[in-house]
């Protein structure tokens, strides 16, 4: 019956923040941003998704901040951000450019990795300066560009009006999700993860999306619903890589095989079998690899720091 905002140990407790810092966006709107890892290494940038919190990437910093400097954000109204009344894809957008202004040195370039709504953020901010200048190359985690809520299987029944009804009635609720019960898990299994989820993985993200204010879900939800990022995809213009799994119910693999075909610069696509919505829970160690393998290919200092620790080891 805990409410805790996160497990508390073992390898999904997310790890101390080197510091942390509040960044404020253009409409004011207050955003909190930890910092892992050496102050000089490559940097790596995280965007969760809808109902997740930084926590959420616990395993890939963990991990990744052993050699890059990795930068967490917490999207607005999420984890320890604030909510604010202003619900949208450019408030979204806004808060990406604060975050990468406030934390990369100019001209410096970084892998920005996005899950779910965070990968919309990086659609929905193609366009913007702070963008174009830091971003060396994308990862794309589960996401969609649009047509989220007709496409979404988490009502097992035929595609149609009826389906997308009930759809938009669920993720769109306004009630209190309550304590993280075995109930509750087996729910949110159902919902966002593949089958055969273990339970260490299916207790972190029940405690990561019970722990996001429900006004603060319904908000957002209304946002997904009318999503239209069409254009945004064809103005990524770095090198980007999809990951998604194949028993996605929320943005199923139609969604990455569009964005795949529309995007200047697909890099690979890769479909996880048996695997649902919240890949880097749940394939921690191929979203990790994904993202150093990026850094390691796009960022020059990335490259140079290998080389680097190559020569050290010999």
């Amino acid at each position: 019956m805990s409410r805790l905002l996160h497990v508390a140990d073992g390898p999904y407790a997310p790890p101390v923040p080197a510091h942390e810092l509040t960044v404020t966006a253009a409409d004011g709107a207050r955003i909190h941003v930890e910092v892992h890892g050496p102050e000089h290494a490559p940097a790596v940038v995280l965007a969760h998704g809808w109902c997740c919190s930084t926590a959420f990437w616990a395993a890939q910093i963990r991990a990744l901040a052993a050699d890059h400097r990795v930068i967490a954000y917490d999207q607005r109204g999420h984890g320890r951000s604030p909510a604010n009344p202003a619900y949208g894809t450019e408030p979204l957008a806004d808060d990406l450019e604060a975050v990468l202004e406030a934390t990369l040195a100019p001209g410096e370039r970084a892998v920005i990795a996005g899950h779910s709504m965070g990968g919309m953020t990086l659609m929905a901010a193609a366009t913007r300066p702070a963008v174009r200048e830091h971003a060396a190359a994308v990862l794309l985690c589960s996401t969609g560009s649009a047509r989220l809520v007709a496409s979404a299987t988490v009502v097992p029944m035929r595609a149609g009006r009826v389906r997308t009804w009930l759809t938009r009635r669920i993720l769109g609720s306004r009630a209190p999700l309550g304590p993280v019960t075995p109930l509750a898990r087996r729910i949110l299994k159902y919902g966002t993860m593949g089958p055969g989820s273990n339970p260490l993985m299916v207790d972190a993200c029940a405690r990561i999306v019970h722990a996001c204010p429900s006004r603060v879900r319904h908000g957002w939800s209304q946002v997904l619903d009318l999503l239209d990022l069409d254009h945004g995809i064809r103005e990524l213009c770095m090198p980007v890589e999809i990951v998604v799994g194949t028993a996605d119910r929320l943005t199923p693999p139609v969604h990455a095989r569009e964005l795949a075909a529309a995007l200047p610069d697909c890099v690979g696509l890769t479909e996880l079998p048996g695997l649902g919505h919240m890949t880097p829970v749940e394939a921690p160690d191929l979203v990790t690899g994904k993202i150093r393998a990026l850094a390691a290919t796009y960022i020059p200092s990335a490259r140079g720091e290998r080389a680097v620790l190559a020569e050290e080891g010999a």
